[in-house]
């Protein structure tokens, strides 16, 4: 029978057991092929744009910053190309307006240290080398037929010397760029000079384009959605700081923690996030040093003035980097193949925890600094604190328990007298020595702890020499009663 169902007519039969059944008809050879090739272009087009715009899109939701930068680029190529499609602004800078559009695509960087420091070396050494090429040019043309020797040494010379100055490590990491613009417009000059009768015009009219371009790149990344290279270098020491503290207290936890305890995968994957922070500021002094370089190039922004002393950020990243490298030992110490005996983690355990509590706090005391461009009021007081840890960690390393081959039970009971008057020869027999093999790993770690807090207290000395010098704020909050507590502790006696 047929049925009418929303303007489509279909077929359906009745079965045995009273209901219909709808009659499909079989796909013809034309329907196959039209549905393999669907499947083909779905799978070797449709899926692969879609993952690519997917993780495209991921890119920019992770990072805003790269969004904006990209936006930038394209606004500053807009307004340069006005130089081009307009006559009257191509009648005034000649043939040469495709050097500002090139000048934008070569200058335009991320931040705004980078892109200074790329604008200031390409107009510096367009105006040194065009002015020295111009020069050359006039020396040749007045020396006759030696014109083309006076050329080829000029070039032989100023190249080799531009090319060396790259070797010298305080000019690469502030003028490389400029010295390899130097090289390539100072040969376009001197040689192109030789075939071209209006060499002055000609230079002249590079410049300017080239003026304009850097121009146009400062005044947007400037003032359209600024990226400081200062900013971004003060936040990485800070959360360089945050990771040191959170790697310390995971090292020593996990050392420290009883087998039988029980931790779901969210804790495991987290408890790993914590521990593998020192690789962080191990792997960051690259970056620390570029973007200390890049910042000095930067003028005046929020809370940093034009000496910003950008220089100390690298000491402090090299103390912090001191630190990783103990917590990097501490992180072997876990994974240690002779695991000393549970007696032994018990008696020195609340030191330890009460030394990494204490330095932690100062590495996260130290990042609040950095944060609020403060000085801290109970830095003092933290330090005493890992002080005075440091030292009842050594008065606990003197005094190793000795383990006895008696039962648990007479170990618990209380000696009587009788017992303490016996010989030195019965004592000898109650008791053995305990071996290196079993102490040395616990030894390992407490000698960590305490390289490692002196390290940390010379990372505090870093990181007050930079409030000093960078007129950091003083902290207006009142000591707390913990803190006031804390100084009358009495120091501990050696």
């Amino acid at each position: 029978m047929a049925s009418k169902e929303a303007g489509k007519l279909e077929w359906r039969i009745s079965v045995d057991n009273g209901t219909t059944e709808r009659l499909v008809p079989k796909s013809g050879l034309i329907e196959k092929i039209f549905l393999w090739l669907k499947g083909l272009v779905l799978k070797v087009m449709v899926d692969p744009i879609a993952k690519f715009m997917r993780k495209a899109w991921r890119i920019g939701a992770d990072d805003p910053a790269k969004v904006v930068h990209c936006l930038k680029v394209g606004l500053a190529l807009s307004l340069v190309s006005i130089f081009y499609y307009m006559r009257p602004l191509y009648d005034g800078v000649g043939g040469n307006a495709m050097w500002a559009i090139m000048t934008v695509v070569v200058v335009f960087e991320s931040n705004v240290g980078a892109t200074f420091c790329k604008c200031v070396n390409r107009v510096v050494a367009t105006i040194l080398a065009g002015s020295l090429g111009i020069g050359v040019h006039w020396v040749a043309t007045q020396s006759g037929k030696a014109e083309i020797f006076v050329i080829g040494c000029s070039v032989f010379l100023f190249a080799f010397a531009a090319t060396y100055s790259r070797f010298v490590p305080s000019f690469k990491a502030r003028f490389d760029y400029g010295a390899m613009i130097f090289i390539l417009t100072f040969s376009l000059v001197s040689v192109g000079g030789y075939r071209v009768d209006k060499l002055i015009d000609l230079a002249q009219q590079r410049v300017s384009t080239i003026a304009i371009g850097t121009s146009i790149c400062i005044i947007i990344t400037v003032f359209f959605c600024p990226i400081w290279a200062g900013s971004q270098l003060h936040r990485l020491v800070q959360r360089n700081l945050d990771k040191l503290a959170d790697s310390l207290d995971g090292c020593v936890a996990e050392y420290f923690k009883k087998k039988d305890a029980s931790t779901n995968e969210n804790e495991d994957e987290e408890t790993d996030v914590k521990l593998q922070g020192f690789k962080c500021v191990l792997n960051s002094k690259g970056t620390e040093e570029s973007m200390a370089n890049l910042a000095r190039w930067e003028p005046a922004h929020g809370s940093f003035n034009f000496r910003h002393p950008w220089k100390l950020y690298v000491k402090i990243g090299a103390a912090m980097r001191r630190c990783a490298y103990c917590l990097e030992n501490l992180s072997i110490c876990i994974n240690y193949e002779a695991e000393a005996p549970e007696h032994v983690k018990k008696h020195f355990g609340e030191a330890c925890m009460k030394l990494s509590s204490a330095s932690s706090k100062i590495l996260r005391e130290l990042a609040d600094m950095m944060k609020n461009t403060r000085k801290s009021s109970k830095m003092d007081f933290l330090v005493f604190d890992m002080n005075s840890a440091v030292q009842e960690l050594q008065e606990t390393l003197k005094s190793v328990p000795i383990k006895t081959n008696k039962p648990e039970e007479e170990e618990e009971e209380v000696p009587s007298e009788e017992d303490n008057n016996k010989g030195e020869d019965s004592e000898e027999d109650m008791t053995m020595s305990m071996s290196l093999h079993d102490i040395l790993p616990v030894a390992t770690l407490v000698a960590l702890l305490i390289e490692n807090a002196a390290r940390i207290q010379t990372t505090v000395e870093a990181v007050d020499e930079l409030a000093n010098l960078a007129d950091f704020e003083q902290d207006s909050k009142k000591k707390t009663g913990e803190n006031s507590n804390t100084k009358q502790q009495p120091p501990i006696s050696s």
